[in-house]
Parts: C-alpha cells; sequence; structure tokens
C-alpha cells in the first residue's frame, strides 16, 4: 500500500492544525494506511524525511499556503481545508488516497492561469483562513495556479512578493474589510467578499476572470477603469466600510481595555487619580485611557474612510474623528465623520481634473486638504452636535438599563451573535459593542461576547451528552469546536450548523439569548472585546466574574440540551462512539 504524505498548516491555526493533524493519524491506522505527517508554522514542527518523499503515492495538503508542494514532484497534491478534515476526516483520506496518485490536473479550458489573492476578514480569524482554503482548492479544481495572501490578526502571512504580482494573469481580492490596492496597478483585480470564496470557490474565479477590471495608478483618472471593479462596487456597502474601521480599530480598544484593567489591578480602583501620579497603575492607566482609547474613534473613522475612497480618505477620516471624539459625539461622530471624509474624498478624486504631470499633488496635497477643510466643517457646524447629543442619551440608558430592558437587550445582542456565527448580523452586533467600550458602555460587550462563545461550546458539550445524535466525525469535531468556542471564534460551530441548519440554528440562538440575557441581567460588564475564556483571569477585566461563568454555563447548557432535542439520530451514529 502506497504512503500517503500529509502536511498540515499551523501558525495562527495551530492548534486547529495539531488536532487536524491527530485526527489524519488516527483515521490512517484504523484502516492500516501507511502515513506521514508534517505540520509546519507551529511549536513542535516536524519536516518530513526525504526517503518518505521518495516512496509516497499521494499527498495531502491541509490549511492555507503553498505549503511547498513543488517538492512531491509528479504527485498531484489534494486540497483540504482544515475544518473539513476535523469534520468528515473519512472522506478527507477517502478523496486523497482516490484522486491524488492520478494523473496531474487537466488544463483549465481555454489555458491555465496564474492568480494572486488575498483574503481578510474584520476580526482575522476563521473567515479569513476559511477564503483562502476556499480559492486554492478551487484553484487547483480548475487547474489554475493561484498564491493567497491572508491578511489576518497578527497581519499578513504568506505575502505576495513583486515578481508574483507581475506574473500573475488576475488579482482576486476576496475580503470583507479594505484592503490597499496600490500594488497591484495595471493587473486585472476583482473584488468580493470572503463569504463568496467560500460558498462557491469555482464560480468566483470563473466570475472574475471574466468581469474583472484594470486597477488604476495611484492618482491616475479613475473615470474610465474604476479602482473598485464593478462587481466589487456592488457588493461594497455601508456594512463593509464600517467593518473595514472597526477591523483597524480594534486593537485599540484591546489594548487600551487590558492596560486599564491592568491599571486598576495594580494601584486599586483610584489607580488613575491625579494623586497616584508617578506610580506603576497611574502610569499604565494613562498609557490605555489617554493613548489607546484615544485613538478608537480617529482609527475607526479614519479605516472607514480608507475603506472607501483608499488612502486619500485615511487623513480627513482621522482628523474628522478626531474633532468627533473632542465634541463627544463619541464612536457615533466617528462613524458619521468616516464616512463623510471618505466619500466626499472619493467624490473630489473622481471631479477633480488636472494636467498628468500635476495629477500626483492630489493624493497628497489636494484631497487631504479639501477632504479635510470640508469633513472638519461639517462635524462642527453641522454633525457634531446633535449626534453628541444622541449619543449622551443611548450610553444613559445603557448604563441605567437594568430589569427587563436589560434582559430584552442581552437577549437580541446574544440571539444576533449566534444567528449567523460570524456573519453580518453576527459582526454588526460585534462592532456596536465593541465601539460602545470607547465611550464607556462596556455591559453590551460582555452579551456578545459571551453569546459568541456559547455556539461551538454548546455543540460541543451536546456531542458528549447526545452522541447518537451526531455522526463520527461531528464527534470528533466537537473537542475542536470546544477549543474555537473557548477562544471566542463562534464559527466554530458552522460544521455543525450547516449540516443540519433548521434544528442546529435555533438552538444556537436559544443558548445564545439565555447567556446574554443573564450577562446583562447580572450586571456583568467586560473591557476587552476579545480573547473569550482566556481574558477571565485578568483582574478586572471583567465584572462579577462569577455571574459571566453562570451566564456561559446556562447558554452552554441550554445549546446543548436543546441540540439533543431537536437533531435526529445521525446515520451510522452509535452511543458507544
Amino acid at each position: 500500500m502506497a504512503r500517503l504524505l500529509v502536511v498540515v498548516e499551523g501558525g495562527e491555526r495551530s492548534t486547529l492544525a495539531v488536532l487536524a493533524l491527530e485526527a489524519l493519524r488516527k483515521a490512517a491506522a484504523r484502516r492500516n494506511q501507511p502515513i506521514a505527517l508534517e505540520l509546519r508554522g507551529a511549536p513542535g514542527a516536524n519536516p518530513l524525511p526525504e526517503d518518505a518523499i521518495r516512496d509516497a503515492g499521494a499527498v495531502l495538503l491541509v490549511g492555507a499556503g503553498d505549503l511547498d508542494a513543488r517538492r512531491f514532484g509528479a504527485l498531484r497534491p489534494v486540497r483540504a481545508a482544515i475544518e473539513e478534515v476535523l469534520t468528515d476526516v473519512d472522506g478527507v483520506l477517502d478523496r486523497a488516497l482516490a484522486d491524488a496518485a492520478a494523473a496531474p490536473a487537466a488544463p483549465a479550458a481555454g489555458n491555465p492561469k496564474t492568480i494572486v489573492a488575498v483574503t481578510s476578514c474584520p476580526t482575522g480569524i476563521a473567515h479569513t483562513f476559511m477564503a483562502a482554503e476556499g480559492l486554492q482548492a478551487a484553484a487547483q479544481a480548475l487547474g489554475h495556479a493561484i498564491r493567497v495572501e491572508t491578511q489576518g490578526s497578527v497581519g499578513a502571512r504568506d505575502t505576495l512578493t513583486a515578481s508574483e504580482i507581475a506574473q500573475a494573469d488576475l488579482v482576486l481580492i476576496a475580503a470583507d474589510t479594505g484592503v490597499d490596492r496600490a500594488r497591484f496597478a495595471g493587473k486585472r483585480v476583482y473584488a468580493t467578499t470572503t463569504k463568496a470564496a467560500i460558498r462557491d470557490g469555482k464560480g468566483l474565479i470563473a466570475t472574475a476572470l471574466a468581469e474583472a477590471r484594470v486597477q488604476p495608478a495611484a492618482g491616475a483618472d479613475s473615470g474610465a477603469a474604476p479602482a473598485r471593479p464593478e462587481a466589487a462596487e456592488r457588493q461594497a456597502g455601508a456594512y463593509k466600510h464600517l467593518m473595514t474601521g472597526v477591523s483597524f480599530m480594534l486593537p485599540f480598544v484591546v489594548a487600551g481595555g487590558l492596560l486599564i484593567a491592568l491599571a486598576f489591578a495594580v494601584g486599586g480602583i483610584d489607580a488613575m487619580a491625579s494623586g497616584n501620579a508617578g506610580t506603576l497603575g497611574y502610569a499604565l492607566g494613562q498609557i490605555g485611557a489617554k493613548g489607546a482609547f484615544a485613538l478608537i474613534v480617529p482609527a475607526l473613522a479614519g479605516y472607514i474612510a480608507y475603506s472607501i475612497a483608499d488612502r486619500p480618505g485615511i487623513a480627513p477620516g482621522m482628523i474628522g474623528g478626531m474633532l468627533a471624539a473632542n465634541l463627544q459625539a463619541g464612536f457615533l461622530g466617528g462613524i458619521a465623520a468616516g464616512f463623510i471624509a471618505g466619500y466626499t474624498t472619493r467624490f473630489l478624486n473622481r471631479h477633480i481634473r488636472l494636467p498628468r504631470n500635476l495629477e500626483g499633488l492630489k493624493p497628497v496635497l489636494i484631497l487631504p486638504l479639501l477632504a479635510t477643510t470640508l469633513t472638519g466643517l461639517l462635524m462642527i457646524y453641522v454633525v457634531g452636535v446633535p449626534v453628541a447629543a444622541a449619543l449622551a442619551a443611548l450610553t444613559g440608558w445603557l448604563k441605567g438599563m437594568q430589569g427587563a430592558s436589560a434582559l430584552v437587550l442581552g437577549l437580541v445582542l446574544g440571539g444576533m451573535m449566534a444567528i449567523d456565527m460570524g456573519g453580518p448580523i453576527n459582526k454588526a452586533a460585534y462592532a456596536s459593542a465593541a465601539a460602545l467600550l470607547s465611550s464607556g458602555v462596556d455591559a453590551p460587550m460582555a452579551a456578545v461576547m459571551l453569546g459568541g462563545m456559547t455556539p461551538p461550546l454548546g455543540l460541543a458539550l451536546a456531542t458528549r451528552l447526545f452522541p447518537a445524535r451526531f455522526t463520527a466525525p461531528e464527534r470528533e469535531a466537537g473537542g475542536a469546536a470546544a477549543v474555537l468556542g473557548a477562544a471566542f471564534i463562534t464559527e466554530g460551530a458552522i460544521p455543525f450548523a450547516a449540516a443540519d441548519p433548521l434544528r442546529v440554528i435555533p438552538a444556537l440562538v436559544a443558548g445564545s439569548s439565555v447567556a446574554g440575557a443573564l450577562a446583562l441581567t447580572l450586571g456583568v460588564t467586560l473591557k476587552v472585546p476579545h480573547g473569550g475564556l482566556f481574558i477571565l483571569p485578568i483582574p478586572n477585566a471583567v465584572t462579577h466574574l462569577g455571574a459571566a461563568i453562570l451566564a456561559l454555563v446556562a447558554g452552554t447548557v441550554v445549546t446543548a440540551v436543546t441540540v439533543g432535542l431537536l437533531k435526529k439520530g445521525a446515520a451510522g451514529a452509535t452511543s458507544g462512539a
């Protein structure tokens, strides 16, 4: 029996990569299949030995990145996503053994193309890499060569080089945030969402090859060839621009919230009082409150404008955001400033015509000056005062809510986190709660995080309490779902929901709604917008820690029990598994 080579990419997803590696090892052992495994980009990485490569009959590549497929010579690697391995490891092995040693992939219709791609989502965790893996699998099936750059939560990985971009026939951007396109000037570019790449990678590539438009150089007349392709224009609306701003805002919120919590932990509740100047607690508080938190609204506004108008929008947006903060208009004013600056800059860029030798002045002088002036005047004389009044009313209501109002808001926020598990509804609730942190309102964040952790945790528990309701691959995936839930990655529930949406999604919404409602009713607050269970031990990051744990446990149990009641027995499942 020919040896199967398996290469699993770890990196940012090292925990999932290890789980996938072990699942493949166990599945191969059950069928006495010789196998050699390599884990890349994670602690404990182990390269494949040369003799194993020489004796191999099939290759399976799991995860994003190129994984150095050229070393396998004539063998045609089969690609799979990490989530696919965790949910159906036997199916992945069957496909690898059946297809990988076959003849090389047939050329694409016409001729094979060289594609470079960029994927990105607001938090840069699950959807970023799922989209990358979807594009890689689709390109391989169609006979195209592809390189994908992922712009994740810690920056870009597998960054595209200038030579790769120059040689590419197509640039494909699958992103829910704004992506800098200056380096793609002169190339055919097509932009869409991560969802399109995950749902139908083959169809997306075919559409992109047909509809891509040439990206103009910075400062060039964009009337003939818009910087954003028409297909992307149809899909990129206010939501995408807002999510871009939120994605750049989050690091400021996380750093500021944790530093303020640490300040209280070190110096007590009065750590930031002027009388404690010179102490460590006071210094940490100044960094968090006066440094990181002061930049939240400008960053939000600046990158909303960047998503709309590219680089020329950043300065007007950030300046408008700073004015919003100074006018006490907070994040609502920042959102308004970002959209005003972005659309103003884009309008000016499209309608100001200069001689070609002066076009270079537009992005560095004319656009920043005019757009900043217009945005600033609108913020000061038109937008700032009414938005500040609206924010003050909203803040007062949220801080004073109790009883029925807290219960209802918690139900709504928790349910929104579970209904589409990382989709637009989930992200809308998350973005609202994260933005409210900049105004000192930290209760909604507690409902959102606990409600977002509940779906994968509840499903993981359900696979243990009701094993007969799940297939063997789903039971194996329960462990991975538990890890994702603990880290506040709601997308860990997607494979289960996709397999049985009519029964699983209502159960997830029920459990998350209970978690969110209990969190707000019991007065739980949270100063940090991400981290899951791992931020709970940090002093003062969570108030009413016991109530937070109670809400999470209750939501998890409700999800698990409801799933068990709604789901039917899985074909071939046994309670002894």
